[in-house]
């Protein structure tokens, strides 16, 4: 019960640019697992960002693949999922949120909430995930922190209540007051290392004479108002997914992140009960279970061996016991499993509920896979969504046959794109749910495998997967489609539909087929 009560589990999440790694960077900082904190774009600091380990990554500026770290601080062991923003990679943070207790969402304080931002929020309002709030970028020119705070309340809906206040903003931001602790921090801005904090009291004069006393006023004029306006902080109405703690501050500068982390370690939910379609599994439980959300190849690119990410929900993990695989019904051991730095790893003996735990993956898992201790359980709700882009991916090198294939194998199972073969004619067909995903697939397959493909444009309109209780017009139907089936890895039927007036016209001629846009059915 300890080790359940001491973790912490939560994804960072938010729309491209916000600022998500540079805050997982400061957080590991705080956390003493690195000493000098990398960048993600800069011209200055060599030292790239930790959780930005593929090669793509560092070129780009962006995150391609959710990255797991886990650091202790104080008495509580956190474990980070710092999660791409881009939409094209969508897929893999609606995954990643399966598997954590409560998530932070970034925003960028000069923009305001963001198309991708509303999204990820739906997908947490409907799992009851507690959010908290951080505004970034204070250290630029943006928007008054009140009207911020109203654009959150309609375009997350979601209630807020600050627990930090910034000091001015842009060129003249001076830091962040914490309301949570109610005292001052001044820090000395540094994008690299922690510097010392000075403590002052509001009512003081110290503090006219430290930020001046135009901007002294100002703050104790804010915080009357905050307090005549917003409720008191409660932590169950956080813990409930009601009320989404507010933080200011500037990951880059530092400002404002320790403030997030001593209250996020306080409040947010040690891990919660996991819904499997057989039962309710709670943490406590003394058995151990578990299920995988994330498959990555390539994590050490001198192996060319896949990862399998298992979040454990209950029990405890203990290494080279015997698990059963429920989906192959067979029994498994594991001598090595790990726990991440982003991509450094180190091998384990035990873990517990809220852990993340990487797994040596030889082909037996895919994605949502359950592991016991020999109870049939299924978890649900790791769907893989109907791909809206597609190209046919053809041999550029005839030699690299072998290389080709298994490369594409491999990043299949990550779920980063979905693999179709034409009945028709035998062609292999790639559905994505973004264009950025074909030129990372190339981009790997080159880089990793050393295969080379080319794309050929392929116009469809939407893949759904079919099933009928009526085998003669099943029958039928495929006939008829002959040209436009095709199955999938599983060898599931697909009915690829190269425009929305087809599926529309198929749906209504064959009344007893029904038409699923996610795989999960």
């Amino acid at each position: 019960m300890n080790e359940i009560e001491r973790r912490r589990t939560f994804a960072i999440i938010s729309h491209p640019d916000a600022g998500k790694t540079t805050l997982t960077e400061k957080l590991l900082l705080f956390g003493g697992q690195i000493q000098v904190a990398g960048a993600v774009k800069s011209n200055k600091i060599k030292k790239t960002a930790k959780s930005d380990w593929m090669e793509i990554e560092k070129q780009r500026g962006i995150s391609v693949s959710t990255s797991v770290m886990e650091f202790d601080y104080k008495d509580y062991k956190v474990n980070i999922l710092d999660t791409p923003g881009h939409q094209d990679f969508a897929e893999d943070t609606f995954r990643t949120l399966t598997a954590v207790d409560s998530a932070i969402i970034v925003i960028d304080g000069a923009k305001g909430v963001e198309a991708q931002t509303r999204k990820l929020m739906t997908v947490c309002r409907m799992r009851k995930t507690p959010v908290i709030v951080f505004v970034n970028k204070m250290d630029r020119e943006g928007r008054d922190p009140f009207d911020l705070l109203d654009e959150i309340e309609t375009e997350l809906q979601i209630s807020v209540r600050p627990l930090s206040w910034p000091i001015n903003q842009g060129a003249r931001f001076k830091g962040v007051y914490n309301i949570y602790e109610q005292n001052l921090n001044l820090f000395t801005p540094n994008k690299q290392m922690v510097t010392e904090k000075v403590a002052v009291d509001v009512d003081s004069k110290e503090l006219d004479e430290r930020v001046g006393e135009q901007d002294a006023s100002k703050l104790r004029e804010d915080l009357e108002l905050i307090d005549g306006v917003y409720p008191e902080f409660d932590v169950n109405t956080y813990l409930e997914a009601q009320v989404a703690p507010v933080f200011f501050g500037s990951a880059l500068n530092n400002f404002g992140v320790q403030e997030l982390l001593d209250c996020f370690v306080e409040i947010a939910p040690n891990p919660r009960p996991t819904q499997a379609e057989e039962r309710m599994v709670q943490p406590e439980d003394p058995k151990f279970t578990g299920f995988i959300f994330k498959i990555t190849a390539n994590i050490d690119p001198n192996h060319r061996s896949c990862t399998a990410f298992c979040k454990v929900c209950s029990g405890k993990f203990v290494r080279n016991a015997p698990y059963l695989h429920v989906r192959h019904n067979k029994t498994v051991r594991f001598s090595s499993p790990t726990q991440f730095m982003a991509q450094k790893k180190s091998t384990i003996d035990e873990a517990f509920p809220g852990d993340i735990v990487g797994l040596p993956d030889n082909g037996i898992f895919k994605i949502g896979d359950t592991l016991t201790e020999g109870e049939i359980l299924h978890f649900k709700g790791l769907p893989s969504f109907s791909p809206e882009m597609f190209k046919y991916i053809e041999n550029a090198d005839p030699m690299k046959t072998k290389q080709l294939e298994k490369g594409i194998a491999q990043l299949m199972d990550e779920g980063v794109a979905q693999l179709f073969v034409n009945q028709f004619n035998g062609r292999k067909l790639i559905g994505t749910v973004g264009q950025l995903q074909f030129e990372v697939i190339q981009y790997r397959l080159e880089n990793e495998y050393n295969a080379k493909c080319k794309w050929e444009p392929a116009s469809l309109y939407k893949a759904c997967w079919i099933e009928s209780d009526d085998d003669a017009e099943y029958e039928n139907f495929k006939k008829r489609k002959y040209q436009y089936m095709a199955k999938d890895r599983e060898g599931r039927d697909v009915f690829l539909a190269d425009s929305s007036y087809v599926l529309m016209m198929a749906q209504q001629d064959f009344k007893h087929i029904k038409f699923h846009f996610t795989s999960e059915f």
